[in-house]
């Protein structure tokens, strides 16, 4: 078995550990912040992307105030090419913003590799037009090497109030082969996932060292899970449309 991927992941973690801690660390103390105030974590991709946005949603370990917005057409189980002509259009991520109920106060995570589409592009600015922080979550590597689809001629890392560097590769994928043009590997999903969960887990750690009670879901796998679920579901499920 080769362990290639597996040593180009070690590596890329390391990266991210050296060169994003401190934008993570800002990113974690705003999660924080939010959750204290009563407002939304709200997180948006397209494509792959998509899959980041649910890992913090509804999940043993996850915050409770985590509203992720999911549009089928920008997914890949109604028609994989067909998602990437929509991700492409102008004015639909206005509505899914509209849609949501985000406000001023909340924050959203908006994730693409490339960052360069109308709906990942948009939903940035209507976000901060909006007055929500926006954070990215980017291969900056990817992006600087690519021109915008958005009529702004702006890219998401352009826009965003915080940007967090994936430290991939243009193109994603990472095993390079002998006589073989494709690469295999993609890293971006592995690298999200990570920040994610390493900056809500921060987060969390920020709001009991004040001596407060973080909402976080138990499983529900577990025998005491549903009862506790049940309570911190009834605070937040008028506001969280999805739970």
């Amino acid at each position: 078995m080769s362990l290639r991927y597996i040593n180009i992941i070690k590596e890329l973690i390391n990266k991210i550990e050296s060169t994003q801690i401190e934008v993570m660390e800002e990113v974690a103390q705003l999660c924080a912040k939010t959750v204290e105030n009563g407002n939304i974590i709200y997180f948006f991709g397209t494509g792959h992307s998509h899959m980041i946005c649910e890992e913090p949603f509804y999940r043993a370990g996850g915050l409770v105030q985590v509203y992720p917005i999911l549009e089928p057409s920008l997914m890949l189980h109604n028609g994989a090419y067909k998602s990437t002509l929509v991700e492409r259009l102008e004015g639909l991520s206005k509505i899914l913003l509209e849609q949501s109920g985000a406000a001023k106060g909340d924050i959203i995570f908006v994730i693409s590799n490339s960052g360069r589409n109308n709906a990942i592009v948009e939903m940035a600015i209507e976000a901060k037009n909006k007055g929500l922080k926006v954070v990215a979550i980017t291969s900056l590597s990817h992006s600087i090497s690519v021109t915008s689809r958005h009529a702004s001629g702006k890219k998401l890392y352009e826009v965003a109030d915080y940007v967090i560097d994936n430290c991939g590769i243009i193109g994603d994928a990472a095993v390079e082969y002998e006589n073989f043009v494709q690469k295999t590997g993609p890293t971006s999903t592995i690298a999200d996932v990570l920040i994610i969960n390493s900056i809500i887990s921060r987060a969390v750690e920020v709001m009991l060292d004040k001596g407060l009670k973080p909402p976080v879901f138990m499983s529900s796998n577990t025998d005491e899970g549903d009862e506790f679920n049940k309570n911190v579901l009834e605070k937040y499920k008028s506001r969280i449309k999805l739970l």
